[in-house]
């Protein structure tokens, strides 16, 4: 099991990855993408779908037209893990 990063730890990543942020009262990361139309977005979400199982980690996310808001926590660990980091990164290089 992935076990979860401590407060300083998590700061340390989000302050070197773009777009995300913590979320307020839960120990999660979240980030929203903006795609040029629909396709595109989904197109995205199954590119991530696949790389997810690899990694046996599924984001929380949803979907409208060319926006997708994404919510990454490793339910198991009770927190954020080097998993929801490494799906975020994969998801930056993904959404170019």
């Amino acid at each position: 099991m992935a076990e979860r990063l401590d407060p300083e730890a998590r700061a340390s990543a989000l302050a070197k990855m773009t777009g995300w942020e913590a979320v307020e009262a839960r120990d999660a990361i979240r980030k929203t993408f903006q795609f040029p139309d629909f396709v595109q977005a989904f197109g995205w979400m199954t590119a991530i779908a696949i790389e997810a199982e690899k990694l046996d980690h599924h984001p929380e996310w949803a979907n409208v037209y060319r926006t997708v808001e994404v919510t990454l926590t490793t339910h198991d660990a009770g927190g954020v893990t080097e998993l929801d980091l490494a799906l975020a990164r994969k998801m930056d290089a993904l959404a170019g």
